[in-house]
């Protein structure tokens, strides 16, 4: 690999820790047989691993940013979707479906009613002081984290899953599937993972063919493309969030001949989708 001015590359790593960097060097080496060998491939320049790790930092910032829009969207139409059954409907397992019968639902109560005691927020000690400390539904979910919020929306009942769903176009189980993996894309980009050239474990289920053609060019979905177009779906079925950030972000992938944008699972289309206009 070309280093460039050495003191520079020093100061680079100084700020940079090695082991992060080689996540994105690993890509640069030669293919040999299932791995890859310790052979560079030609011209690869530690200016080019610093771009894509530049690049993959925003898309991380734009990925958190964009996420965020659909979790607070999400946490009201689950309220407002349980909040129909019973004002206290997450508190009732048996209101919700049957997998609120077991461990699963007393792991979540318990980690709801951590997140109770512990909170500082008004609206809770509000209602500590007024009604006890029992929160409805719909000011509940403000108190849940992504996961905390997927296994929720497992737990209702199917009326108040498929109205969730039916807000994104999706069907109940495909909205779960979403909502778990995007919670990884979610994690992974608050941890300062790697999005770049990652394979996720899930794979989330998906419309008919046909249904969303935009949403079907945007495969593979265990790549980070796929899951981002999954992201631009839900903001474009329920208008919000910055639906211009996300592409414009992934523009900004860097010429790299070595790497192109495929290594994102990006098709050599993907501009034209309208899921991906500017």
């Amino acid at each position: 690999m070309n280093v460039g001015d050495h003191g520079a590359a020093v100061e680079q790593l100084r700020k940079i820790n090695y082991y992060r960097l080689s996540g994105y060097w690993n890509s640069f080496r030669v293919r040999s047989g299932e791995g890859r060998s310790d052979t560079f491939y030609p011209s690869t320049s530690l200016d080019e691993v610093t771009r894509l790790y530049r690049f993959d930092a925003n898309l991380r910032a734009a990925s958190f940013t964009a996420l965020a829009a659909i979790e607070l969207t999400v946490r009201a139409l689950v309220g407002h979707a349980l909040g129909e059954v019973h004002e206290c409907a997450h508190l009732k397992p048996e209101m919700l479906n049957a997998r609120a019968r077991g461990g699963d639902y007393s792991r979540w109560l318990a980690q709801y009613e951590k997140a109770v005691r512990e909170s500082r927020e008004d609206f809770v000690e509000h209602h500590h002081a007024k009604y006890g400390g029992t929160l409805p539904v719909w000011a509940a979910v403000e108190l849940l984290d992504w996961g905390g919020l997927t296994r929720l929306f497992g737990f209702a009942p199917k009326r108040a899953q498929d109205m969730v769903a039916a807000a994104f176009g999706l069907t109940a189980p495909q909205m779960e599937s979403w909502l778990k993996s995007l919670n990884i894309v979610r994690n992974v980009s608050a941890h300062h993972g790697r999005l770049f050239n990652r394979v996720f474990a899930i794979a989330p289920k998906l419309p008919i063919p046909g249904k969303y053609p935009d949403l079907d060019d945007g495969g593979p979905f265990t790549r980070t493309f796929g899951q981002l177009t999954m992201i631009q779906h839900l903001l474009k079925a329920q208008a919000i969030g910055n639906q211009r950030l996300l592409p414009a972000v992934v523009r900004t992938y860097p010429a790299v001949p070595a790497l192109p944008i495929s290594h994102l699972g990006a098709p050599e289309n993907w501009s034209q989708s309208q899921l991906w206009a500017p």
